[in-house]
């Protein structure tokens, strides 16, 4: 599997998962109908944990321009691949979306609440003050590109041979599906958590497209675009610092 495939691959589950969760919780007849943010929350880090599982061998499971980005700002990855990352991002989280609307199909009709329906695709701010949300998604966002990039594999010494790297297979995984799962608990009410333009940008052209009923809101998709890749910007800019 080529890089970029896999991050198409890794970013359309993350999106089909999470999303999926979203779309269980709020449209009208499901079983987890009401269940709340804390099942979402949840839902959400074990969709990360599936799409780095997934994606993690072949491309490093960014699964998210801010997180390519701020990786290439701090040295780590070729600016080079950033638009072939960036790109395969954008149209996994689309398919993602896609897949979450084809398997609710029957309960996004039977709902009639526009903006629940929309928040199965993109984010939106718990108030709506935008300054305050680009703010809200930066500093998540930060949390985010800053811990992973001080994130390294285990190894041990050996006398004489120096480090050995000792891989833990998928669950290598985890560590970052915790991260997004504490940031959605601590910092994630105030704006949905987006922290990834693809996640946000990708499924709300999906809405769009498929014409589901209300608004997609574009005078707030700045929002969850430019916020992230601030936030991993700065996160890369202190990374370089301390180190």
């Amino acid at each position: 599997m080529t890089p970029t495939t896999a991050e198409f691959i890794g970013t359309m589950l993350l999106i089909l998962l999470g999303n999926g969760v979203v779309a269980n919780v709020l449209l009208d007849g499901t079983k987890g109908h009401g269940s709340g943010w804390i099942v979402i929350t949840t839902a959400w880090a074990m969709a990360v944990f599936v799409g780095v599982v997934v994606a993690g061998p072949y491309s490093g499971a960014h699964l998210n321009p801010a997180v390519t980005v701020g990786l290439a700002l701090a040295g780590k990855f070729a600016w080079a691949d950033v638009s072939g990352y960036v790109l395969a991002q954008l149209l996994g989280a689309m398919a993602g979306a896609f897949l979450v609307w084809l398997t609710h199909k029957d309960h996004f009709a039977a709902t009639h609440n526009p903006i629940a329906k929309l928040a199965c695709f993109s984010t939106a701010p718990a108030i709506h003050k935008p300054f305050s949300n680009l703010i809200s998604e930066a500093i998540g966002t930060f949390v985010l590109v800053f811990t992973v990039l001080f994130m390294v594999g285990p190894s041990l010494t050996l006398n004489g041979t120096g480090d050995v790297a000792i891989g833990l297979g998928s669950i290598g995984a985890l560590p970052v599906a915790l991260l997004v799962w504490g940031i959605g608990l601590s910092l994630g009410g105030t704006t949905g958590y987006a922290i990834n333009p693809a996640r946000d940008l990708g499924p709300r052209i999906m809405h769009g497209l498929l014409r589901i009923g209300g608004s997609s809101d574009w005078s707030y998709a700045w929002v969850p675009i430019v916020g992230p890749l601030v936030g991993g910007a700065v996160a890369a800019g202190l990374y370089l610092l301390l180190r």
